[in-house]
């Protein structure tokens, strides 16, 4: 079974920064690509950001190009996701996510998810 366990949300003021993390059981980010989603009370699960386990590439909505920053430790099996700048509107719960293959923006590409972790930003 492939476990994903996130941490690392809050509370913060808007401007202010947080730094999630995706930790997998065993190797299973080797194969796969990981992607950050969100979501909002009463809206849809969002793509945020994304990366190829394997080369490293990276993908981001344009809502947190230049803010977002995703990167992974291959020692720690672990996913980070890089929050600065952030404002009101990033308020939601974070999920991490794996997929066989390539990048996907659609959360029904993903086979395996974690709990959710909570950030909110404040005005």
């Amino acid at each position: 079974q492939v476990q994903l366990v996130e941490s690392g949300g809050g509370l913060v003021q808007a401007g202010g920064s947080l730094r999630l993390s995706c930790a997998a059981s065993g190797r299973a980010f080797v194969t796969s690509t990981v992607g950050w989603f969100r979501q909002a009370p009463g809206k849809e699960r969002e793509f945020v950001a994304a990366i190829i386990w394997s080369a490293g590439i990276t993908s981001y909505a344009d809502s947190v190009k230049g803010r977002f920053t995703i990167s992974r430790d291959n020692a720690k099996n672990t996913v980070y996701l890089q929050m600065n700048s952030l404002k009101p509107e990033d308020t939601a719960v974070y999920y991490c996510a794996i997929r066989s293959g390539g990048v996907s923006t659609n959360r029904a590409g993903y086979q395996y998810w974690g709990q959710g972790t909570q950030v909110t930003v404040s005005a």
